[in-house]
């Protein structure tokens, strides 16, 4: 994985000689069951091909997330595959900051219309120390958990942290604005301050996956 985003990191310093580049900033809100999501956004994005409809870009994205009552099951891939396996995280109402570098892939339909897909390659998440419950066989206990302080993304549930990815559409309404539509996936985690979860192995990291619908804009510049 380290190797990949180096070369990603070398790939994108070439391009900037040879393509087509835009900055932009990004802002909007994800909205999705008993949770809100906050994205903002600096990027840069580069134009390939021979009439520069293919995308390829990254940047630094601030993505909040902000609930009421969220259920978080463990994380860890080996216990995430089988839901017998799991204990849950009652949060009655978490607040998770992640500040993390994306990938973006996109192609311009038209002049005015692109679409694309983008993902958080890695960061950090920060938040206030909350006191949710830890649901084990059906019984509850008091617990202290923050963010996951590191995000990573590794694939499926094998990921770690907080990650924001989207599917989404750009309309260009002027040179230097334009509006975004997009299907939002979230993952998001808290560890607890102890391996609250004991069987069928100690586990502190609890996730919680959210799919939202977003709405924002973007600043060329």
């Amino acid at each position: 994985m380290k190797k990949t985003i180096l070369l990603f990191v070398l790939f994108l310093g070439f391009t900037q000689t040879i393509f087509a580049q835009s900055k932009y900033l990004e802002f909007g809100l994800g909205l999705g069951s008993g949770s809100v999501s906050p994205v903002l956004g600096l990027h840069k994005d580069f134009n390939l091909g021979k009439k520069d409809k293919f995308i390829i870009g990254t940047g630094i994205r601030y993505t909040g997330y902000f609930g009421k009552d969220i259920y978080l099951s463990s994380a860890p891939n080996d216990l995430a595959i089988e839901p017998s396996k799991t204990d849950s995280l009652l949060a009655p109402s978490p607040s998770i900051h992640a500040l993390n570098i994306p990938i973006n892939l996109g192609y311009k339909l038209s002049n005015k219309i692109a679409i694309g897909f983008n993902i958080d390659l890695l960061g950090v998440s920060f938040g206030p120390k909350g006191n949710p419950k830890f649901i084990a066989a059906g019984k509850q206990s008091s617990t202290e958990a923050k963010p996951t302080p590191i995000n990573i993304l590794l694939v499926g549930n094998n990921d770690r942290g907080s990650l924001n990815s989207m599917f989404y559409g750009n309309y260009k309404i002027t040179e230097k604005f334009g509006l975004k539509l997009a299907y939002q996936f979230l993952f998001n985690e808290l560890t607890t301050s102890t391996k609250v979860q004991t069987s069928p192995v100690a586990n502190d990291r609890f996730r919680v996956k959210s799919g939202m619908i977003f709405i924002g804009a973007k600043v060329n510049f």
